[in-house]
């Protein structure tokens, strides 16, 4: 049992309130208030923010309990239990509208009252734990790099990330509703001819090419895409709609094309490359080297004209000793 739970009582009838607040106290829970009217229950619901309120239906005034607990809920997040001794089917319809996590009948027993707040109680619990995780759901969804595309089983759009809203060129409140081939227009890249998505079932359009596809943006801007599809089902039910993945690879695509650019281009200078081989005549004690016509060049004008090699002049530290030794070598 939920002990020292802070429960708000409305009630415009004071002996049935007085019995209320002496039952909930026995049963463990604390009283944060008794009031009268639905006015004065939404006003304490801000000011003592009570874990639960017990709301009769009928109350004294122009709010009745049914408006009040549907401020409350909306205002301050609070479970209502209503209170009632009038359970016809017109009222009972209007409370369930509310939005209430229980009814209690008057007259009550002590047994019905606690099973009905910790049912509610529960309840509540359950709501704003499914809140909580929908919300950081849609967080990551918004946050992540591809577009995020959720359509029902009739092809309508029911969700759209910041991405897709990009890519796309459609605001969420202009998609949602709208047919996903009318919002993510695709063509097939080679033939250009419209393609379907639910038909899409690639995952690498450098693998797969005859899988590639074209999105066109709102504003006539085509580019490539790749993507995948997932169905949406609810346990092991039937599919209720399909989620699309997708990004733009237009910079993979220029990054692919330089990479190649750049390989051909290294390819075809490896290709131009002069190589030395074969005996090389060079003199013992000046190093040159002697050509095929029978000239002696310097080694560095030599190889420079039997490759693509280029030269620059230093000292190495034996010479700079041997030669230059008022120079002392920096140190490395």
């Amino acid at each position: 049992m939920s002990e020292g739970v802070e429960i708000l009582v409305v009630d415009d009838d004071r002996i049935v309130a007085a019995g209320l607040k002496l039952t909930l106290e026995r049963l463990g829970y604390r009283v944060a208030g008794v009031v009268a009217t639905g006015a004065d229950a939404v006003a304490q619901a801000g000011a003592l923010r009570p874990e639960l309120v017990l709301m009769d239906i009928r109350l004294k005034g122009t709010m009745d309990g049914i408006a009040a607990a549907e401020a409350v809920r909306a205002r301050f997040d609070v479970p209502v239990v209503f209170l009632t001794a009038f359970a016809d089917g017109e009222t009972l319809q209007r409370a369930k509208r509310s939005g209430p996590f229980g009814y209690v009948i008057k007259p009550f027993e002590q047994n019905n009252l606690q099973s009905a707040i910790e049912m509610a109680l529960y309840q509540h619990e359950i709501e704003q734990r499914l809140r909580a995780s929908e919300q950081r759901f849609a967080s990551t969804l918004r946050c992540i790099g591809e577009a995020v595309v959720a359509i029902d089983t009739s092809g309508r759009i029911t969700f759209m990330n910041p991405v897709a809203e990009a890519l796309t060129g459609w605001a969420p409140v202009e998609a949602i509703g709208q047919d996903l081939a009318d919002v993510c227009r695709i063509f097939d890249e080679g033939s250009r001819a419209t393609a379907e998505w639910p038909r899409l079932e690639f995952s690498d359009p450098a693998a797969s090419p005859d899988q590639s596809r074209l999105l066109l943006r709102k504003d006539g801007v085509q580019f490539p895409i790749e993507g995948r599809i997932s169905p949406i089902r609810e346990g092991d039910g039937p599919s209720t709609g399909l989620v699309l993945v997708f990004r733009d690879i237009t910079e993979r695509r220029r990054t692919e094309a330089e990479r190649e650019q750049i390989i051909r281009e290294l390819q075809e200078a490896l290709g131009n490359v002069k190589t030395l081989r074969g005996m090389l005549p060079i003199c013992a004690y000046c190093k040159k080297i002697r050509d095929d016509a029978g000239y002696w060049n310097r080694i560095e004008s030599y190889v420079s004209s039997h490759s693509r090699a280029e030269f620059s002049h230093s000292i190495c530290p034996d010479c700079r000793q041997e030669h230059f030794p008022q120079f002392p070598a920096r140190p490395s």
